[in-house]
């Protein structure tokens, strides 16, 4: 088994819901284990075109015995299942579901760069696996003092139970 950190986001659509079944779906996938699961942040979108609504994130650790590319597989089967499309960058979604790290491996292949190559920066990343995992390291990098750093941070806030 390998443990991964995952990062899950939505702001299309019944966020919420959408998140939640993400969750249950990846944790009732073959190969899949759910360890952990962040509270849910608000954050505005980075990036993308202007005007998109707010996303609701969340981080999760699962133990997998997917090799990297077979988890990025799962995790985009889920996405499809939720009516995810892919027309403009860092555009608004029902479902995003990004690998963050997949164990120690480092990686530079473009279908799946390992660890994210922008996780370090994404506040939405980096609180929400914080707040779950306060003593967990990125690179070498506490992700507390990477969240800290991060430019969209003071911006995003713990959804409210039922948001």
């Amino acid at each position: 088994m390998v443990s991964c950190i995952l990062a899950l986001g939505s702001n299309l659509g019944e966020r919420a819901g959408t998140l939640q079944a993400a969750v249950a779906e990846l944790a009732a996938a073959a190969g899949i284990e759910l360890v952990g699961v962040s509270d849910t942040a608000v954050t505005k979108p980075v990036g993308g075109p202007a005007g998109q609504p707010d996303f609701l994130n969340l981080v999760l650790r699962v133990n997998t015995t997917l090799a990297p590319l077979e988890l990025l597989a799962a995790c985009q089967e889920i996405e499809l299942a939720h009516h995810r499309t892919r027309e403009v960058r860092w555009g608004p979604r029902t479902l995003d579901i990004d690998v963050i790290t997949y164990g120690d491996e480092t990686s530079s292949d473009p279908v799946l760069t390992l660890p994210h190559p922008r996780a370090s920066a994404r506040g939405f990343v980096l609180l929400p696996w914080s707040w779950m995992e306060p003593g967990a390291v990125l690179a070498g990098t506490p992700v507390a003092e990477l969240a800290a750093a991060a430019a969209d941070t003071p911006g995003i806030k713990r959804a409210e139970a039922g948001a």
